[in-house]
């Protein structure tokens, strides 16, 4: 079965119909025209059909796309972690019904939403670029990338692959696998972690979960806007701000260490589940780290507010 197809079926079932999609037909009717138009056998650089319909329209679906799941992800993340007086609050408002069960095939759905949804746009722009001799669909999808529209950088993907791994730990019994989902994975590999995630036709992702900075595996990870992961103490360190001020006082030209681009640090994205998981499976490396995370906050503690009464008091 042809992808186009197998997409199509998936977004129309499930009631993803309501969801924002890549417009397959559409786009297809906009290359065609583009071609009619054309009287030279290659699109030229500056294509009016192209750059004023196409590429437009496909930044426009992959900004709805991402903003959806972003915010469906959060929302599913939020009523998983809930505790205290925020959980009694959400059950009053009757959002904190769903199970394990339940909250295992919401966030494999969600999931399957986003990979499904990456693929459709990697196909139709290699599609472009088949029809029109060219690498300007390869060049949109490195330009999408720096604007933070590619839906695999969402950090909220990460959180989901872990949360899928925790509660499938747990004694739920999930319904039916889908046929387009193949499993979300924790794996080692030389001592070195990582999340795999597969999908139909075989597609798989793999998130390295070592930090580029200390080169162990990212303890208290947070996800940068540019979508690199580094231990909260690694990304402070490289933006140049105490772990008392936090990531949202970093400077905006402070740039991500192995991409370069700057204003990554101020929205950066505490990975919760990812901690859970990497904690429950790297237990002795986990406590190990934590005694020596501790000595390291206590000490800027304490320099912090040496330095908040020093200028309080004049000296």
């Amino acid at each position: 079965m042809k992808f186009c197809k197998t997409y199509q079926q998936y977004m129309q079932g499930h009631g993803h119909n309501k969801l924002p999609s890549v417009g397959f037909k559409n786009l297809k009717k906009i290359i065609k025209s583009c071609r009619r138009a054309s009287t030279q056998p290659t699109c030229p650089d500056h294509c009016p059909v192209c750059d004023g319909t196409f590429f437009p329209s496909l930044l426009n679906e992959m900004s709805d796309i991402v903003g959806c799941f972003n915010q469906r992800a959060q929302q599913l993340l939020e009523l998983h972690l809930a505790s205290g007086f925020r959980k009694y609050f959400l059950m009053l408002k009757g959002k904190l019904h769903k199970n394990h069960t339940a909250l295992i095939e919401e966030g494999k759905d969600l999931v399957i939403y986003a990979l499904i949804n990456s693929i459709a746009i990697r196909k139709i722009l290699k599609k472009y670029d088949k029809i029109h001799y060219s690498k300007q669909g390869q060049l949109f999808k490195s330009k999408v990338q720096t604007m933070h529209k590619e839906i695999l950088q969402s950090p909220w993907l990460c959180e989901l692959i872990a949360l899928h791994i925790n509660l499938r730990e747990t004694k739920a019994k999930p319904r039916e696998a889908s046929a387009l989902f193949d499993g979300c994975y924790l794996t080692f590999t030389d001592g070195k972690p990582s999340l795999t995630c597969e999908l139909f036709d075989s597609v798989k992702i793999d998130i390295d979960l070592t930090c580029s900075i200390c080169l162990d595996t990212v303890f208290d990870p947070v996800s940068l806007t540019c979508g690199h992961i580094f231990c909260y103490t690694c990304a402070c360190s490289t933006a140049s701000v105490t772990i008392v001020d936090g990531l949202k006082a970093a400077n905006p030209k402070e740039k991500c260490p192995l991409c370069r681009e700057g204003r990554v640090y101020e929205d950066a994205v505490h990975l919760e589940e990812l901690n859970i998981l990497l904690g429950r499976s790297c237990r002795e490396y986990w406590e190990q780290r934590l005694q020596m995370e501790r000595v390291e906050r206590v000490k800027q503690v304490k320099e912090h507010w040496e330095t908040q009464c020093r200028a309080f008091m004049g000296i």
